[in-house]
This record gives C-alpha cells, structure tokens and sequence, in this order.
C-alpha cells in the first residue's frame, strides 16, 4: 500500500501537471472503483484543479465550484499518466488493460490501475469541504505534530508499536513498510507494547518517524517531479531499505541478518542485534500475540 511518502510524491507529480488545468473528460472502466452516486462522476467535467492535498492515505484533488475527487490506493492502485499525444483520449481502448478510471486534461490523461483480482481502490466524488471529513480516519499527522501530541496518540490504546504506527486512527499515513524502516532506525523491537515504552523511546521513535518520512518524501517528489512513476515504482520494497522487504540479508547498521515474523498476509522484518537485544521473535508466543494484534481487517489499515 503506498504511504505517506508516496502519496506526497504522486501530488507533487500531479501538481506540477494538472494544478489549474480542467477536466476534459471523466471515463469510469470499472464501476466497482466508484463508490459515491451524489454529486455524479460526470459533474467534474469542465472543472478545474485548483489544489491538492492528502488525508491519510487518501489523495484529494480540490476542484473549482467546491468539488472534490477523493482517490485511495489501497494495497494495489497505481496512478498512470499518459503524455498529450495529437487525437488523444480518455477511450477504454486507449489504456492499461487495469485501468479503472480516466481524466483527461488538455495536457495528458490521468489513469488510475489496479493490478491483482481484490479491487479495493476507490474514488469518491464529495461535494463540500466539510465532506471531507468522513474520509479522515482520524490519526495525526506525524510530520505536523509535536511529541506530546505522537506520544498520546502511541499510548491511546495498548498495541505493538508496530502495530500502533500502522493504525489509521491513531498515526495518519504510515503502513507495514515505513514502520519497519523507522523501528529499524529507532532501535525499538516492532513487538514492544506502547505502554511499555519509556518517555526516550518514544521521543527517538518520534525523532526516527519524522526523519525517515521526510527524507522518503523529498527523495520520491523530486523523483516523481521529474518523471512521473510507472506503476513498479511505487513499491514497499526499496534497495535503499534497511529492514523492510530484507529478510536474510546484512543488517546495514551490524551485519547480522534481517529476520521477520509472518502471520496470515502480515510481515514484519528486524534486525535481531540491533532491536531486540538478540532475540528472534518468530515463536509461537509472538504469533499468538500477533493473531491479537495484527488480526484485523484490511479496512482498518485504509
């Protein structure tokens, strides 16, 4: 699922394109992936992208007469765009076979994919501001707010920290592989409970959170600025990584080999040395407690 740092590239990609241009054409290819009726898809037609912002995980395109098209990936969604070419369209026979939907601008046209068979990606058409706010699961922003603020949020409710960063109502916009990445750095085992954490853990997590989400973002914007990203590069698995996506190979920070826990369609990967004292965490005990933890539905996670 792409999180907080992907979502800010593809907005700073989508505004250096589309940022006061109109919507020519709005064409729906998978009626699944439109899930409001009122106002209609086809009423964004003729309007103009005045701003863009992001809620979660969520992108939000904010168009002329207080219309807004609120756009969630989820695990596989990817957003394509296609260069202006002369007698171009946005016409089914024109796109990716995965494509669920077409804007087309008088620069390109902005196709959103879905790969895979679960078609979770969704766009709903809002039609007020204050609309927005039932797609705003809640959690705060963790590049907007203070460490008093990180800290409530972490210790509202007793989960693994690993779990805790990934909740949407409790910390906006980061998911498996971000919150391995930022345990790694943080030095925390991605099992210890929040309640457990002391008042310097938590302010290196906080520290470790907001480094790591700004660098990616920065890194990924210019990146995607540049050149829009084909559809393999936004991924979870990045050879720049430490942990995530790393099991079995050097730790970058000791050498030791990456290991990783696994339960139903969760992963999480660690170093032994560096978060858990030398312990390997793969054991019944720890799946069980996972099963707890970790056994929610993917919504939850959106």
């Amino acid at each position: 699922m792409p999180e907080l740092p992907d979502i800010e590239a593809y907005i700073a990609a989508l505004r250096a394109r589309v940022l006061d241009h109109k919507i020519e054409r709005a064409t729906v290819i998978n009626p699944f992936v439109l899930r409001s009726v009122e106002p209609g898809f086809d009423e964004i037609e003729g309007h103009e992208v005045e701003e863009f912002s992001r809620i979660g995980k969520r992108i939000v395109l904010h168009l002329d007469g207080d219309l807004h098209v609120v756009i969630h990936l989820m695990v596989a969604g990817r957003l394509r765009w296609l260069e202006d070419k002369p007698g171009a369209s946005a016409r089914r026979a024109d796109l990716p076979r995965i494509s669920l939907l077409a804007l087309r601008f008088d620069n390109g046209v902005l196709v959103l994919t879905e790969a895979g068979t679960k078609k979770q990606a969704s766009v709903h058409i809002v039609g007020s501001r204050e609309g927005l706010g039932e797609h705003d699961p809640g959690g705060i922003e963790p590049l907007a707010s203070s460490l008093e603020e990180f800290a409530a949020a972490l210790r509202r409710e007793n989960h693994t920290v690993k779990r805790a960063l990934t909740l949407p109502r409790l910390i906006a916009g980061i998911g498996n592989a971000f919150s391995d990445e930022i345990l790694h750095a943080a030095c925390l085992s991605p099992l210890k409970l929040t309640n457990k954490l002391t008042d310097d853990e938590l302010a290196r997590l906080f520290d470790h959170t907001r480094a790591l989400l700004t660098h990616w973002t920065s890194v990924l914007s210019e990146r995607y600025i540049e050149e829009f990203p084909g559809p393999g590069e936004v991924t979870a698995f990045r050879k720049e990584f430490a942990a995530h996506g790393k099991f079995g190979e050097p730790c970058p920070a000791c050498a030791e080999n990456i290991e990783r826990i696994r339960y139903a369609d969760n992963e999480t990967n660690y170093c032994p040395t560096c978060q858990t004292a030398g312990k390997l965490l793969a054991d019944r005990s720890m799946s069980r407690l996972l099963k707890a933890d970790w056994g929610k539905q993917e919504a939850e996670d959106s």
